[in-house]
Protein backbone atom coordinates (compact mmCIF):
# COMPACT_ATOMS: atom_id res chain seq x y z
CA UNK A 1 0.00 0.00 0.00
CA UNK A 2 1.24 3.50 -0.76
CA UNK A 3 1.43 6.21 1.90
CA UNK A 4 -0.97 9.10 1.25
CA UNK A 5 -0.33 11.06 4.48
CA UNK A 6 3.01 11.25 6.26
CA UNK A 7 3.36 13.36 9.41
CA UNK A 8 6.82 13.73 10.94
CA UNK A 9 7.14 15.31 14.40
CA UNK A 10 4.20 17.69 13.89
CA UNK A 11 3.94 20.44 16.51
CA UNK A 12 1.39 23.19 16.82
CA UNK A 13 1.73 26.20 19.13
CA UNK A 14 -0.86 28.87 19.72
CA UNK A 15 0.07 32.28 21.12
CA UNK A 16 -1.99 34.13 23.70
CA UNK A 17 -0.33 37.45 24.30
CA UNK A 18 3.24 36.68 25.32
CA UNK A 19 2.46 33.08 26.27
CA UNK A 20 2.56 30.10 23.92
CA UNK A 21 0.48 26.96 24.35
CA UNK A 22 1.67 23.78 22.65
CA UNK A 23 -1.34 21.74 21.51
CA UNK A 24 0.44 19.13 19.36
CA UNK A 25 3.73 17.98 20.85
CA UNK A 26 5.36 15.96 18.10
CA UNK A 27 2.99 13.70 16.18
CA UNK A 28 4.36 11.22 13.66
CA UNK A 29 1.82 9.21 11.69
CA UNK A 30 1.44 7.43 8.36
CA UNK A 31 -1.92 6.85 6.71
CA UNK A 32 -2.08 4.64 3.64
CA UNK A 33 -4.14 4.97 0.49
CA UNK A 34 -7.64 3.48 0.90
CA UNK A 35 -7.33 3.18 4.71
CA UNK A 36 -10.28 3.90 7.02
CA UNK A 37 -8.98 5.59 10.16
CA UNK A 38 -10.75 6.96 13.24
CA UNK A 39 -9.06 9.74 15.22
CA UNK A 40 -10.22 9.70 18.83
CA UNK A 41 -9.35 11.48 22.04
CA UNK A 42 -10.86 13.39 24.94
CA UNK A 43 -11.57 17.11 24.78
CA UNK A 44 -8.23 18.95 24.75
CA UNK A 45 -6.31 15.99 23.30
CA UNK A 46 -5.47 17.89 20.10
CA UNK A 47 -7.67 15.91 17.69
CA UNK A 48 -9.42 19.00 16.25
CA UNK A 49 -6.08 20.76 15.77
CA UNK A 50 -4.68 17.65 14.07
CA UNK A 51 -7.77 17.45 11.83
CA UNK A 52 -7.27 21.09 10.77
CA UNK A 53 -3.66 20.33 9.83
CA UNK A 54 -4.59 17.10 7.98
CA UNK A 55 -7.24 19.08 6.08
CA UNK A 56 -4.78 21.88 5.19
CA UNK A 57 -6.99 24.36 7.08
CA UNK A 58 -4.00 25.21 9.28
CA UNK A 59 -0.22 24.80 9.10
CA UNK A 60 2.00 23.19 11.74
CA UNK A 61 4.46 25.23 13.79
CA UNK A 62 7.09 22.52 13.34
CA UNK A 63 7.59 19.19 11.60
CA UNK A 64 6.64 18.11 8.08
CA UNK A 65 3.38 17.01 6.48
CA UNK A 66 3.64 15.24 3.12
CA UNK A 67 0.28 14.73 1.39
CA UNK A 68 0.20 12.60 -1.75
CA UNK A 69 3.92 13.22 -2.30
CA UNK A 70 3.74 17.02 -1.72
CA UNK A 71 5.17 18.74 1.35
CA UNK A 72 2.26 20.96 2.39
CA UNK A 73 3.61 21.98 5.81
CA UNK A 74 5.07 25.30 4.65
CA UNK A 75 2.88 26.04 1.62
CA UNK A 76 1.44 29.56 1.28
CA UNK A 77 -2.32 29.93 1.84
CA UNK A 78 -3.21 30.14 -1.87
CA UNK A 79 -1.46 26.84 -2.61
CA UNK A 80 -3.06 25.22 0.45
CA UNK A 81 -6.50 26.32 -0.79
CA UNK A 82 -5.83 24.55 -4.10
CA UNK A 83 -4.74 21.37 -2.29
CA UNK A 84 -7.89 21.49 -0.15
CA UNK A 85 -10.11 21.86 -3.20
CA UNK A 86 -8.52 19.00 -5.17
CA UNK A 87 -7.26 16.49 -2.61
CA UNK A 88 -9.65 16.66 0.35
CA UNK A 89 -13.41 16.36 0.79
CA UNK A 90 -14.77 17.69 4.09
CA UNK A 91 -17.83 16.49 6.00
CA UNK A 92 -18.65 18.49 9.13
CA UNK A 93 -21.03 18.03 12.06
CA UNK A 94 -22.73 21.29 11.00
CA UNK A 95 -23.91 20.51 7.49
CA UNK A 96 -23.11 24.01 6.12
CA UNK A 97 -25.60 23.84 3.23
CA UNK A 98 -26.92 27.04 1.68
CA UNK A 99 -30.70 27.00 2.28
CA UNK A 100 -31.70 28.82 -0.93
CA UNK A 101 -29.90 26.34 -3.17
CA UNK A 102 -31.15 22.91 -4.23
CA UNK A 103 -29.31 19.76 -3.17
CA UNK A 104 -27.60 19.57 -6.59
CA UNK A 105 -26.57 23.25 -6.48
CA UNK A 106 -25.09 22.79 -2.99
CA UNK A 107 -23.15 19.74 -4.14
CA UNK A 108 -21.85 21.62 -7.20
CA UNK A 109 -20.46 24.57 -5.19
CA UNK A 110 -16.82 23.33 -4.91
CA UNK A 111 -16.73 22.94 -8.69
CA UNK A 112 -17.38 26.66 -9.19
CA UNK A 113 -14.05 27.40 -7.45
CA UNK A 114 -12.40 24.77 -9.65
CA UNK A 115 -13.60 26.61 -12.79
CA UNK A 116 -15.81 23.76 -14.07
CA UNK A 117 -18.55 24.66 -16.59
CA UNK A 118 -22.17 24.78 -15.38
CA UNK A 119 -23.23 21.78 -17.47
CA UNK A 120 -20.41 19.60 -16.15
CA UNK A 121 -20.99 20.88 -12.59
CA UNK A 122 -24.58 19.65 -12.61
CA UNK A 123 -23.65 16.32 -14.22
CA UNK A 124 -21.00 15.68 -11.57
CA UNK A 125 -23.31 16.86 -8.75
CA UNK A 126 -26.01 14.39 -9.86
CA UNK A 127 -23.42 11.61 -10.05
CA UNK A 128 -22.27 12.39 -6.49
CA UNK A 129 -25.88 12.46 -5.24
CA UNK A 130 -26.43 9.07 -6.87
CA UNK A 131 -23.51 7.67 -4.84
CA UNK A 132 -25.27 8.62 -1.59
CA UNK A 133 -28.71 7.45 -2.74
CA UNK A 134 -30.24 10.91 -3.22
CA UNK A 135 -30.53 11.33 -6.99
CA UNK A 136 -34.31 11.66 -6.62
CA UNK A 137 -33.91 14.62 -4.21
CA UNK A 138 -31.56 16.68 -6.36
CA UNK A 139 -34.01 19.60 -6.81
CA UNK A 140 -35.09 19.75 -3.16
CA UNK A 141 -33.89 22.56 -0.87
CA UNK A 142 -32.49 21.73 2.56
CA UNK A 143 -35.73 22.65 4.39
CA UNK A 144 -37.43 19.89 2.36
CA UNK A 145 -34.93 17.23 3.49
CA UNK A 146 -34.49 15.22 6.71
CA UNK A 147 -31.34 15.55 8.85
CA UNK A 148 -29.93 12.33 7.40
CA UNK A 149 -30.64 13.45 3.84
CA UNK A 150 -28.97 16.80 4.51
CA UNK A 151 -25.85 15.02 5.78
CA UNK A 152 -25.87 12.82 2.69
CA UNK A 153 -25.99 15.96 0.52
CA UNK A 154 -22.98 17.23 2.50
CA UNK A 155 -21.17 13.93 1.82
CA UNK A 156 -22.00 14.19 -1.90
CA UNK A 157 -20.57 17.74 -1.91
CA UNK A 158 -17.38 16.38 -0.30
CA UNK A 159 -17.10 13.72 -3.04
CA UNK A 160 -17.86 15.91 -6.08
CA UNK A 161 -14.21 16.82 -6.74
CA UNK A 162 -13.14 13.15 -6.57
CA UNK A 163 -10.81 13.84 -3.64
CA UNK A 164 -8.10 11.41 -2.50
CA UNK A 165 -9.20 11.80 1.12
CA UNK A 166 -12.57 12.19 2.81
CA UNK A 167 -12.17 13.93 6.17
CA UNK A 168 -15.21 13.81 8.46
CA UNK A 169 -15.43 15.73 11.74
CA UNK A 170 -18.06 14.26 14.12
CA UNK A 171 -20.24 13.51 11.06
CA UNK A 172 -23.09 11.97 13.09
CA UNK A 173 -23.06 14.48 15.96
CA UNK A 174 -26.43 15.99 14.97
CA UNK A 175 -28.13 12.74 13.91
CA UNK A 176 -30.21 10.10 15.69
CA UNK A 177 -28.76 6.59 16.06
CA UNK A 178 -30.65 5.02 13.12
CA UNK A 179 -29.63 7.81 10.74
CA UNK A 180 -26.05 7.65 12.09
CA UNK A 181 -25.84 4.00 11.04
CA UNK A 182 -27.10 4.86 7.53
CA UNK A 183 -24.49 7.63 7.19
CA UNK A 184 -21.66 5.40 8.41
CA UNK A 185 -22.69 2.70 5.93
CA UNK A 186 -22.22 5.31 3.18
CA UNK A 187 -18.66 5.95 4.45
CA UNK A 188 -18.06 2.19 4.25
CA UNK A 189 -19.08 2.20 0.59
CA UNK A 190 -16.92 5.26 -0.14
CA UNK A 191 -13.88 3.53 1.37
CA UNK A 192 -14.62 0.31 -0.53
CA UNK A 193 -14.76 2.38 -3.75
CA UNK A 194 -11.15 3.44 -3.19
CA UNK A 195 -11.15 6.61 -1.07
CA UNK A 196 -9.12 7.12 2.08
CA UNK A 197 -11.54 7.95 4.92
CA UNK A 198 -10.55 9.70 8.17
CA UNK A 199 -13.27 10.20 10.79
CA UNK A 200 -12.72 12.38 13.86
CA UNK A 201 -15.07 11.22 16.61
CA UNK A 202 -15.44 10.81 20.36
CA UNK A 203 -18.07 8.07 19.92
CA UNK A 204 -16.86 4.48 20.25
CA UNK A 205 -19.84 3.22 18.16
CA UNK A 206 -18.77 5.42 15.25
CA UNK A 207 -15.07 4.52 15.60
CA UNK A 208 -15.99 0.83 15.25
CA UNK A 209 -16.65 1.39 11.53
CA UNK A 210 -12.99 2.31 10.97
CA UNK A 211 -10.33 -0.33 10.36
CA UNK A 212 -7.71 1.47 12.44
CA UNK A 213 -8.07 3.63 15.54
CA UNK A 214 -5.58 6.35 16.52
CA UNK A 215 -6.11 7.75 20.02
CA UNK A 216 -4.63 11.09 21.05
CA UNK A 217 -3.96 12.35 24.56
CA UNK A 218 -2.29 15.61 25.60
CA UNK A 219 -1.09 16.39 22.07
CA UNK A 220 0.55 13.02 21.44
CA UNK A 221 -0.46 9.69 19.88
CA UNK A 222 -1.39 7.48 22.82
CA UNK A 223 -2.23 4.33 20.82
CA UNK A 224 -2.45 3.39 17.14
CA UNK A 225 -4.04 -0.02 16.59
CA UNK A 226 -6.18 -2.03 14.18
CA UNK A 227 -9.88 -1.95 15.14
CA UNK A 228 -10.12 -5.44 16.69
CA UNK A 229 -7.04 -4.91 18.84
CA UNK A 230 -8.12 -1.39 19.88
CA UNK A 231 -11.52 -2.54 21.12
CA UNK A 232 -10.22 -5.75 22.72
CA UNK A 233 -7.77 -3.64 24.73
CA UNK A 234 -10.51 -1.18 25.70
CA UNK A 235 -12.69 -4.01 27.07
CA UNK A 236 -9.88 -5.30 29.31
CA UNK A 237 -9.66 -1.92 31.14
Amino acid sequence: MSVIIQLNDIRKDYYMGSQSVTVLKGISLEIFKNEYVALMGPSGSGKSTLMNILGCLDSPTGGTYVLNGKDVSKMPDDDLAEVRNTEIGFVFQQFNLLPRLSAAENVALPLIYAGVSKKERMERALEALKKVGLADRSHHKSNELSGGQIQRVAIARALVNNPSILLADEPTGNLDSKTSVEVMEIFDKIQQAGNTVIVVTHEEDIAKYAHRIVRLRDGLVETDKPRAEAFAQMQTH
